[in-house]
């Protein structure tokens, strides 16, 4: 039986263990859906900073605890407490988080993560940015940020602005979800395996073999959706989008005029900018944005709404797009 131990920077949090030439990372918060802490951060960049020096170790793994999926991002509630309490500092916790989006990325060597069941926010962030990355079944990927008065982070906007067409601005901007073929469509994954074949899969890896060959993935819904996606996500006025989208699809006009207005105009701005940017110059991006938006308003307002009282209905500022200081957006992005 393989046996997970925490690190050298020791959190229960987040286990590691050597599978023959597999080292294996476990996300260890199964009743928050293994939601990110700083600790498991700092956590990870060590663990995988000593694995790819170690040469017995051919190929770096990540999962999920639990049955509901690899990771819902990051806790970002923790977060909101501690700026309302005084004593946060968020942008340490961003700083380092991206630092691990980023070595995730350029990792010298296999780095598959196994996106089975949630995986959103910093999920994406340490296993959408890998070598390969395997959805399944079950699978449910999104950046739901502008939700909760936030973005799409963690290099998030670095995959989506390279996505067909403007499938990648309907998702940053809605935060809607894809399955697994939507998320190999949109390059946030490269393939869709059954779960039950997780264990083979990373038996193989542990024999130092390659994780072997996969089948196209099945039709995306979102794929078939391209004709009024890319007409109505075309642009960079954010008001013109929401007033396409009523006409052509008024479901997921709903969806956006729900979501906090100044988080949809900057992200529509920064996914536009992201599209000339390597990876780092969006994390770059991520962390000025995250700055801001840790001083503003809407950030806690969501979390609130979205994720403490749950009442799914949050007081935005401003309430509306059109309202929006577009002076202020462009000052960020630039």
């Amino acid at each position: 039986m393989v046996e997970f131990e925490p690190g050298r920077i020791g959190t229960g949090e987040v286990l590691y263990a050597r599978h023959g030439a597999l080292g294996r990372v476990r996300l260890n918060r199964p009743k928050a859906i293994n939601a990110l802490t700083h600790d498991m951060i700092r956590s990870m960049l060590a663990q995988l900073e000593d694995w790819a020096a170690d040469d017995t170790v051919e190929a770096v793994a990540i999962e999920g605890a639990g049955e509901r999926g690899l990771c819902a991002g990051g806790d970002v509630r923790a977060i909101r407490e501690a700026l309302l309490d005084g004593v946060g500092d968020p942008e340490a916790f961003w700083a380092d988080e991206y630092r691990l989006n980023n070595l995730v990325d350029v990792y010298p060597k296999p780095f598959v993560a196994f996106m089975d069941g949630v995986t959103m926010g910093g999920g994406v962030g340490v296993s959408a940015h890998g070598s390969l990355r395997l959805a399944t079944e079950r699978s449910v990927i999104a950046m739901p940020e502008t939700a909760i008065g936030f973005f799409p982070d963690v290099g998030g906007l670095y995959l989506l602005s390279r996505a067909p067409g403007e499938t990648g601005t309907h998702l940053a901007l809605t935060g809607l979800p894809v399955d697994g073929p939507g998320a190999v469509y949109c390059g946030l994954a490269d393939a869709v395996v059954p779960s039950a074949e997780i264990p083979a899969i990373i038996e193989r890896l542990a024999a130092g073999e390659p994780a072997g060959d996969f089948a196209p993935a099945p039709e995306a819904a979102i794929a078939a959706d391209r004709a009024w996606i890319d007409e109505c996500y075309a642009g960079d006025d954010p008001v013109a989008i929401l007033d396409a989208l009523r006409e052509r699809h008024p479901a997921t006009a709903a969806v956006l005029a729900a979501r906090s207005p100044f988080s949809v105009a900057v992200t529509l701005a920064a996914i536009r900018r992201a599209r000339d940017l390597d990876l780092p110059g969006v994390l770059a991006q991520d962390l000025r944005l995250g700055r801001a938006f840790a001083a503003g308003p809407d950030f806690a307002e969501g979390v609130r709404a979205v994720l403490v009282d749950r009442d799914n209905a949050p007081r935005w500022r401003p309430a509306t797009l059109a309202e929006v200081d577009y002076d202020a957006v462009r000052a960020l992005i630039s």
